[in-house]
Protein backbone atom coordinates (compact mmCIF):
# COMPACT_ATOMS: atom_id res chain seq x y z
CA UNK A 1 0.00 0.00 0.00
CA UNK A 2 1.41 3.71 -1.03
CA UNK A 3 2.54 5.31 2.32
CA UNK A 4 1.27 8.59 0.87
CA UNK A 5 -2.10 7.00 0.04
CA UNK A 6 -3.17 5.57 3.53
CA UNK A 7 -1.53 8.33 5.17
CA UNK A 8 -3.41 10.74 3.44
CA UNK A 9 -7.05 8.78 3.46
CA UNK A 10 -6.46 7.94 7.13
CA UNK A 11 -5.50 12.35 8.22
CA UNK A 12 -8.79 13.11 5.92
CA UNK A 13 -11.13 10.29 7.39
CA UNK A 14 -10.32 11.74 10.66
CA UNK A 15 -10.34 15.55 10.01
CA UNK A 16 -14.12 14.43 8.95
CA UNK A 17 -15.05 13.20 12.12
CA UNK A 18 -12.83 14.77 14.62
CA UNK A 19 -16.00 16.33 16.30
CA UNK A 20 -18.15 13.61 16.26
CA UNK A 21 -15.40 11.06 17.42
CA UNK A 22 -14.57 13.53 20.16
CA UNK A 23 -18.27 13.27 21.34
CA UNK A 24 -18.60 9.73 21.20
CA UNK A 25 -15.66 8.46 23.07
CA UNK A 26 -15.52 11.36 25.83
CA UNK A 27 -16.58 9.32 28.60
CA UNK A 28 -15.17 6.09 27.10
CA UNK A 29 -12.56 5.50 29.68
CA UNK A 30 -15.60 5.61 32.83
CA UNK A 31 -16.74 2.56 31.18
CA UNK A 32 -13.39 0.54 30.65
CA UNK A 33 -12.01 -0.20 33.97
CA UNK A 34 -9.32 -2.36 32.50
CA UNK A 35 -7.78 -0.04 30.06
CA UNK A 36 -7.90 2.59 33.14
CA UNK A 37 -5.80 -0.13 35.01
CA UNK A 38 -3.43 -0.51 32.49
CA UNK A 39 -2.68 2.85 32.16
CA UNK A 40 -2.02 3.61 36.09
CA UNK A 41 0.54 0.90 35.69
CA UNK A 42 1.87 2.66 32.62
CA UNK A 43 1.98 5.88 35.20
CA UNK A 44 3.69 4.31 37.71
CA UNK A 45 6.20 2.82 35.65
CA UNK A 46 6.70 6.37 34.17
CA UNK A 47 7.48 7.79 37.74
CA UNK A 48 9.52 4.52 38.78
CA UNK A 49 11.84 5.55 35.45
CA UNK A 50 12.07 8.91 37.30
CA UNK A 51 8.98 10.91 35.51
CA UNK A 52 9.67 13.02 32.20
CA UNK A 53 7.76 13.96 29.17
CA UNK A 54 5.63 11.53 27.32
CA UNK A 55 4.68 10.95 24.01
CA UNK A 56 0.59 9.66 23.71
CA UNK A 57 0.83 8.62 19.92
CA UNK A 58 -2.02 9.18 18.18
CA UNK A 59 -3.63 11.04 20.59
CA UNK A 60 -7.25 11.88 18.28
CA UNK A 61 -8.93 14.33 21.19
CA UNK A 62 -6.53 13.89 23.74
CA UNK A 63 -8.76 12.06 26.25
CA UNK A 64 -6.11 9.64 27.03
CA UNK A 65 -3.35 12.35 27.38
CA UNK A 66 -5.45 14.80 30.00
CA UNK A 67 -6.13 11.05 32.01
CA UNK A 68 -2.63 10.55 32.13
CA UNK A 69 -2.01 13.93 33.13
CA UNK A 70 -4.61 13.48 35.93
CA UNK A 71 -2.29 10.46 37.26
CA UNK A 72 0.68 12.83 37.83
CA UNK A 73 2.48 12.54 33.91
CA UNK A 74 3.84 15.10 32.04
CA UNK A 75 1.73 13.70 29.23
CA UNK A 76 1.93 15.39 25.09
CA UNK A 77 -0.39 14.23 22.49
CA UNK A 78 0.25 13.97 18.76
CA UNK A 79 -1.95 12.99 15.87
CA UNK A 80 -2.52 13.14 12.36
CA UNK A 81 -5.04 14.76 11.70
CA UNK A 82 -5.15 18.37 12.16
CA UNK A 83 -9.03 18.88 12.93
CA UNK A 84 -7.89 16.33 16.04
CA UNK A 85 -5.60 18.27 17.41
CA UNK A 86 -7.91 21.38 16.96
CA UNK A 87 -10.64 19.73 19.19
CA UNK A 88 -7.94 18.32 21.34
CA UNK A 89 -6.61 21.79 22.42
CA UNK A 90 -10.34 23.48 22.82
CA UNK A 91 -11.04 20.10 25.07
CA UNK A 92 -7.99 20.26 27.22
CA UNK A 93 -6.41 23.90 26.59
CA UNK A 94 -3.95 22.84 29.16
CA UNK A 95 -1.92 20.36 28.04
CA UNK A 96 0.17 20.36 24.48
CA UNK A 97 -0.72 18.91 21.43
CA UNK A 98 0.60 18.46 18.50
CA UNK A 99 0.26 17.27 14.75
CA UNK A 100 2.83 14.27 13.55
CA UNK A 101 3.05 11.23 12.32
CA UNK A 102 3.88 8.28 13.81
CA UNK A 103 5.63 7.03 10.83
CA UNK A 104 8.29 9.98 10.96
CA UNK A 105 7.88 11.34 14.30
CA UNK A 106 9.40 14.67 14.69
CA UNK A 107 10.83 13.88 17.98
CA UNK A 108 14.49 14.02 19.58
CA UNK A 109 16.44 10.84 19.87
CA UNK A 110 15.91 9.74 23.46
CA UNK A 111 13.39 12.75 23.83
CA UNK A 112 10.85 11.19 26.29
CA UNK A 113 10.91 8.73 28.89
CA UNK A 114 7.24 7.13 28.10
CA UNK A 115 5.41 6.26 25.04
CA UNK A 116 1.75 4.70 24.27
CA UNK A 117 0.02 4.30 20.96
CA UNK A 118 -3.91 3.05 22.23
CA UNK A 119 -5.98 2.03 19.48
CA UNK A 120 -3.80 4.23 16.86
CA UNK A 121 -1.61 1.36 15.38
CA UNK A 122 -4.41 0.02 13.71
CA UNK A 123 -4.74 1.61 10.59
CA UNK A 124 -0.86 1.58 10.04
CA UNK A 125 -0.23 -1.16 7.53
CA UNK A 126 1.85 -4.43 8.09
CA UNK A 127 4.91 -3.51 6.02
CA UNK A 128 5.27 0.40 8.00
CA UNK A 129 4.97 -1.00 11.25
CA UNK A 130 8.34 -1.61 11.73
CA UNK A 131 9.04 1.60 10.56
CA UNK A 132 6.72 3.16 13.32
CA UNK A 133 8.61 0.97 16.10
CA UNK A 134 11.67 2.36 15.05
CA UNK A 135 10.52 5.85 15.56
CA UNK A 136 9.27 4.49 18.90
CA UNK A 137 12.37 2.70 20.04
CA UNK A 138 14.78 6.16 18.87
CA UNK A 139 12.61 8.90 20.66
CA UNK A 140 12.50 6.55 23.73
CA UNK A 141 14.93 6.66 26.41
CA UNK A 142 17.10 3.63 27.04
CA UNK A 143 14.91 2.02 29.44
CA UNK A 144 11.75 3.60 29.09
CA UNK A 145 8.52 1.96 28.83
CA UNK A 146 5.83 1.36 25.87
CA UNK A 147 2.38 1.04 25.85
CA UNK A 148 0.60 0.03 22.98
CA UNK A 149 -3.35 -1.14 22.61
CA UNK A 150 -4.93 -2.80 19.51
CA UNK A 151 -7.06 -4.89 18.42
CA UNK A 152 -6.89 -8.74 17.72
CA UNK A 153 -7.88 -10.88 14.44
CA UNK A 154 -6.25 -12.05 11.66
CA UNK A 155 -7.87 -9.77 8.97
CA UNK A 156 -8.26 -6.37 7.82
CA UNK A 157 -10.93 -4.51 6.18
CA UNK A 158 -12.19 -1.14 4.61
CA UNK A 159 -14.26 1.37 6.95
CA UNK A 160 -16.18 3.66 4.70
CA UNK A 161 -18.18 5.14 7.75
CA UNK A 162 -18.32 5.90 11.01
CA UNK A 163 -18.74 8.22 14.06
CA UNK A 164 -21.95 10.19 13.38
CA UNK A 165 -22.19 8.82 9.87
CA UNK A 166 -19.61 10.68 8.48
CA UNK A 167 -17.60 9.11 5.46
CA UNK A 168 -14.51 7.35 5.91
CA UNK A 169 -11.72 5.78 3.92
CA UNK A 170 -9.35 3.57 5.78
CA UNK A 171 -8.34 0.23 6.72
CA UNK A 172 -8.52 -1.23 10.04
CA UNK A 173 -5.69 -3.61 10.91
CA UNK A 174 -6.28 -6.85 13.43
CA UNK A 175 -3.28 -8.46 14.73
CA UNK A 176 -2.49 -10.91 17.07
CA UNK A 177 -0.24 -9.90 20.14
CA UNK A 178 2.47 -12.95 19.17
CA UNK A 179 3.01 -10.98 15.79
CA UNK A 180 3.05 -7.50 17.77
CA UNK A 181 5.49 -8.84 19.91
CA UNK A 182 7.48 -9.94 17.71
CA UNK A 183 7.57 -7.14 15.28
CA UNK A 184 9.04 -4.99 18.62
CA UNK A 185 11.67 -7.60 20.24
CA UNK A 186 13.18 -6.82 16.31
CA UNK A 187 13.05 -3.32 16.60
CA UNK A 188 14.83 -3.43 20.21
CA UNK A 189 12.17 -3.81 22.84
CA UNK A 190 12.05 -6.32 25.24
CA UNK A 191 8.47 -7.53 26.05
CA UNK A 192 6.85 -7.53 29.54
CA UNK A 193 3.50 -8.23 29.86
CA UNK A 194 0.02 -8.63 27.93
CA UNK A 195 -2.72 -8.51 28.67
CA UNK A 196 -6.68 -9.89 26.39
CA UNK A 197 -9.34 -7.47 26.80
CA UNK A 198 -12.95 -8.90 26.20
CA UNK A 199 -11.57 -12.36 24.95
CA UNK A 200 -15.46 -13.09 24.41
CA UNK A 201 -16.27 -10.53 22.47
CA UNK A 202 -16.24 -10.72 18.66
CA UNK A 203 -12.90 -8.17 18.57
CA UNK A 204 -11.13 -8.46 21.78
CA UNK A 205 -8.54 -5.90 22.56
CA UNK A 206 -5.21 -6.50 23.68
CA UNK A 207 -2.42 -4.34 25.94
CA UNK A 208 0.76 -4.58 25.65
CA UNK A 209 3.67 -3.27 27.95
CA UNK A 210 7.06 -3.22 26.39
CA UNK A 211 10.44 -1.31 27.33
CA UNK A 212 13.16 -0.02 24.92
CA UNK A 213 16.51 -2.27 25.49
CA UNK A 214 19.95 0.07 26.91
Amino acid sequence: MNADRWLADTRTSYDTVAVSYADQIREALAGAPYLRAALALFADLVHTAGGGPVADVGCGPGHVTAHLHELGVDAFGIDLSSVMIDVARRDHPHLRFEVGSMTDLDLADASVVGLLAIWSLIHVPDEAVPTVFDHFRRVLRPGGPLLLGFHVGDESRLKTQGYGGHPMNVHVHRRQPDQVAAWLRDAGFTVEARMLIDPDESVPGAVLFARRQS
